[in-house]
């Protein structure tokens, strides 16, 4: 129902520094979700809601389909920030899961990024990253994928990645 998540659509967050590297997760944002939600099913044919059951905010999307509206729910966790706005967009974008929203997600590779292609400061990554391009195959599983920094340096391929420019293999 929903297509696959383009490269503009991926965010990348370091997961973990080390002495020798930074391990890269691949999400996407609430507002990603909702744009594809309307997109695929229109503005008017979805909705979300929040609930309260045992301390834990649950977020639902509801798609209306005909006469009926069918949900979907799963739950939040909290933000290192702020609480309750982090777990309000967590449980949304994990509702988003379950309706197929960047499942293909789940499909990411182990993302490393050796110290020498990046900045680390003590416990701290300096850099910012963006996919540059990413292929899935039929299954919508990720096949190829190209995560660039800031400056424009590509610093992970996996596989070849078929873009409108030449790809070198270089890492």
């Amino acid at each position: 129902m929903f297509r696959v998540l383009q490269p503009d659509e991926i965010d990348c967050r370091v997961a973990q520094v080390k002495e020798n590297g930074v391990s890269l997760l691949l999400y996407k944002t609430a507002r990603v979700d909702a744009n594809l939600l309307d997109e695929t099913v229109g503005n008017e044919n979805w909705e979300c809601d929040f609930k309260v059951i045992n301390d834990n905010l649950y977020g639902g999307i509801g798609i209306k389909f005909g006469d009926e509206w069918v949900w979907k729910w799963d739950c939040g966790t909290e933000s290192n920030t702020e609480k309750e706005k982090g777990e309000a967009p967590d449980s949304f974008k994990r509702a988003g899961f379950k309706w197929g929203i960047g499942r293909e997600l789940y499909s990411a590779p182990f993302i490393w990024i050796g110290a020498d292609k990046c900045r680390i400061n003590g416990n701290r990554c300096m850099d910012k990253f963006h996919v540059e391009a990413i292929k899935y195959d039929d299954k919508r599983n990720i096949e190829a994928l190209s995560i660039k920094n800031q400056d424009g340096k590509r610093v992970y391929l996996m596989n070849k990645v078929l873009s409108n420019e030449k790809q070198d293999n270089k890492t």
